[in-house]
């Protein structure tokens, strides 16, 4: 193994959202040992880097808004980005809240820096989500859909996040693909999109194999992933789905499921 991707939230952090000093520690001996290690999050770089605060973590190379965005956090160089067009994601809003009138919507923008909620949207946040604190202002619908979103999200009052997934996929929209996370939201991103495409892309740009790549998740927006990696992990308390296709299913995330595996890999040099 040459590379270890690992979602964040139900994966690597615990009921503290901190990584635990076990994942933590068996995470630096793979590092130590000449192993990337890449967090491969549907959070922003700048929310990824605020989870892993105080740890080396925060200041490497990472995979945010579900794969549209490669940053390095020690320089703030971005390896790419990818966007859903104006065209796109007006469609396909548009077309949902003719079925859900009480949609609303957030273009998540600039590499995930800049945040534009829809009026009404803010007032369905509970204190911290998209790891945003303070007065937030909001903007005309024309607005937030009239320039490209590195990911959109749209969230109503009387739809569960897997009924707009399921609802999206029928209308089939040219150029956006949807995903859920567990959060209260959907999640849009560009077509073919995902933590494996955005995966993929560093792997190449690095010259490491998928079958040289270990990743760890636990969600229906870590599925791609699991499936593209040489050997995918699914955590305990994944989903049924993503334990179906998952090579591997460790302990949950709060038995330091990542660890128990990275300490095996170590102990057999690096060997699946």
């Amino acid at each position: 193994m040459r590379l270890i991707a690992t979602d964040i939230d139900g994966t690597l952090i615990d009921a503290s959202h901190r990584p635990s000093a076990r994942n933590l520690a068996a995470l630096t001996r793979a590092r130590d040992e000449g192993v990337l290690v890449v967090p491969t999050s549907g959070r922003q770089p700048f929310s990824i880097a605020e989870v892993l605060r105080d740890t080396w973590l925060a200041e490497g190379l990472v995979i945010g808004a579900n794969g549209a965005v490669a940053t390095d956090l020690g320089t703030g160089e971005i390896m790419f980005e990818h966007s859903v067009s104006v065209e796109a994601q007006t469609e396909l809003f548009l077309s949902l809240r003719e079925l859900f009138p009480s949609l609303v919507c957030v273009s998540v923008r600039d590499g995930g820096d800049t945040f534009w909620p829809e009026a009404g949207y803010v007032g369905m946040m509970d204190p911290g989500d998209h790891g945003r604190g303070g007065v937030l202002q909001h903007y005309p619908l024309d607005v937030v859909l009239g320039s490209p979103s590195l990911k959109l999200v749209v969230r109503g009052r009387d739809v569960e996040p897997e009924e707009l997934r399921e609802a999206a996929q029928r209308l089939e929209v040219p150029g956006v693909s949807v995903s859920t996370s567990g959060a209260p939201f959907l999640e849009v991103a560009a077509a073919g999109v995902n933590k494996a495409s955005g995966l993929e892309t560093v792997c190449a740009t690095l010259g490491i194999a998928p079958d040289e790549v270990v990743a760890f998740g636990d969600n229906n927006n870590d599925l791609e992933m699991i499936a593209w990696a040489g050997i995918g992990v699914a955590m305990g308390n994944a989903l049924p789905e993503v334990r179906k296709i998952a090579d591997v299913v460790t302990g949950t995330n709060l038995d330091d499921g990542v660890a128990s595996v990275v300490e095996e890999l170590a102990a057999n040099g690096w060997s699946a």
